[in-house]
């Protein structure tokens, strides 16, 4: 009998197309892991006044689960990977993401870009993800067709290919 624990890889999931990117990266990563896939969306409550303690917040997880499940549709379509979970933890996400890298072999995030010079600079949770995470993380950036889509889209045409 062994009493190894199974290989995980976490993915940070927010709905953006970046952690979408990082679910493909993940399910592509996956069998060179031998390891299942864990999807986590973390949330926390909205700045607010000090004291203020919004009610309702059963609304906050549930679209946490909303923008996880669409994020697992996109990324998959019908071919979920076997093995994959899904989680909702209420906490700040860099923390979440943090505390379930202690039992995985790898972290997965999406870092979401603003373009231009601010566009080169990590967010706060995948920087908290890189600063401490328990095990190597990788940070996912836009996958080159959303480039090239936002491109033509800002453009007004195509990029060509051999620019790159």
């Amino acid at each position: 009998m062994s009493t190894a624990t199974a290989s995980r890889i976490v993915v940070g999931v927010d709905g953006s197309q970046q952690s979408v990117e990082a679910l493909r990266y993940a399910q592509r990563l996956a069998p060179a892991f031998d390891a299942t896939i864990l999807a986590v969306a973390a949330w926390d409550y909205p700045a607010e006044y000090p004291g203020y303690v919004p009610l309702g917040t059963s609304e906050f997880a549930d679209a946490a689960k909303i923008h996880l499940e669409h994020a697992v549709t996109r990324a998959y379509g019908g071919n979920v990977p076997s093995g994959l979970e899904t989680t909702v933890v209420f906490a700040h996400p860099g923390k979440a993401l943090v505390q379930a890298s202690r039992d995985a072999a790898l972290l997965i995030v999406g870092r979401r870009g603003h373009g231009t010079f601010r566009g080169l600079l990590l967010g706060s949770v995948s920087n908290s993800c890189v600063s401490h995470a328990h095990c190597p993380v990788l940070v996912v950036h836009q996958s080159s067709e959303d480039e090239a889509s936002e491109d033509k889209a800002s453009t007004g045409r195509a990029t060509d290919d051999a620019d790159s």
